[in-house]
């Protein structure tokens, strides 16, 4: 397992970002913020090259904040049937 910035958790399969080591666990955080995770590290992976893609968008701030997952776009108003 290499030592880049994003892993995948093989167990959820979830996308997160490299925090630390603590004895046999990496601590993730989900791409965008969120709470860690622990992760051994014999249950990461390296992510494909669309799940790099993927993070790379949800870690991109907009303006001036990064973006939460399944959050409206600024200026968008809902409309209800």
């Amino acid at each position: 397992m290499g030592s880049g910035r994003y892993a995948v958790d093989t167990r959820t399969n979830r996308l997160g970002e490299r925090m630390g080591s603590e004895g046999p666990y990496v601590q993730l955080r989900p791409v965008g913020g969120g709470r860690e995770w622990d992760c051994p590290s014999g249950k990461l992976r390296e992510p494909t090259e669309a799940e790099l893609k993927k993070a790379a968008v949800l870690d991109t701030p907009v303006g001036g904040r990064k973006p939460r997952l399944n959050e409206p776009p600024p200026g968008h108003t809902p409309s209800f049937p």
